[in-house]
């Protein structure tokens, strides 16, 4: 695959990337997907149905250096763990002070309003051990799937897997050291950015339209859990 490959959308780069998953063991384990991203959503959506397994949203926020909205030095989850750029945090002199300030600040004023409007308030579902795998339109970086491996690893998982469509190559090679399985269509030795391989944007999808997804989707936890409780 070309570095200039764009995927028509999400869904049809779960296609391809269906292809070369372990669907068979997959199904006989009873694997539980965990889409990394909103954007990811319809991703996810689309591999759920196809080989009938469930699936829920770990929801991440990214931190931005001070007075640089596009420099992003770090990730915190919804269990509260970050990951940081240290060599970044240290080159701009950057205060661990204000890192852990933006975090708590990203959770209070993103990560629960999403996990209220997304997940209707319920908790992540119970992952203690099952095996996971962590999936997202893309990684460039690797700080969000790195950030949601610890969560994983916190709540006691057997074992947590990644697959993107598209990854950096330098951030393939680092993260194959700390997954359990690694499952890419390509990885890009010069990566732009995530959005550059896609004709759809992230930006084309609005929460209705997630909400819409997920609300269609049997196998979704968070909104079987809700609707349980009425």
């Amino acid at each position: 695959m070309s570095e200039g490959f764009m995927f028509a959308s999400y869904e049809a780069a779960a296609e391809k990337l269906l292809d070369m998953l372990p669907m068979h063991q997959m199904e006989d384990e009873e694997w539980i997907l965990m889409a990394l991203s909103l954007a990811s959503v319809p991703m996810v959506n689309f591999i759920s149905n196809s080989v009938d397994l469930p699936f829920d949203i770990m929801f991440s926020e990214p931190i931005f250096a001070p007075n640089n909205p596009e420099c992003i030095i770090g990730v915190v989850s919804e269990s509260e763990e970050i990951v940081m750029q240290t060599a970044l945090i240290e080159s701009f002199g950057i205060k661990l002070d204000y890192i852990y300030g933006e975090a708590k600040r990203k959770y209070e004023e993103s990560i629960l309003k999403k996990i209220y409007k997304y997940r209707k308030g319920a908790p992540l579902a119970n992952l203690k051990g099952k095996n996971v795998l962590l999936m997202d339109i893309g990684c460039e970086s690797g700080m969000r799937a790195l950030v949601s491996m610890k969560t994983a690893i916190l709540e006691k998982v057997k074992s947590a897997s990644f697959a993107a469509p598209v990854i950096a190559q330098n951030t393939a090679a680092m993260l194959e050291s700390e997954v359990d399985g690694l499952f890419c269509l390509s990885r890009i030795a010069n990566f732009v950015n995530t959005d550059f391989y896609y004709k759809s944007k992230e930006e084309d999808l609005n929460c209705d339209e997630i909400l819409k997804i997920l609300e269609s989707n049997k196998h979704y936890i968070s909104f079987q859990k809700s609707q349980g409780d009425e």
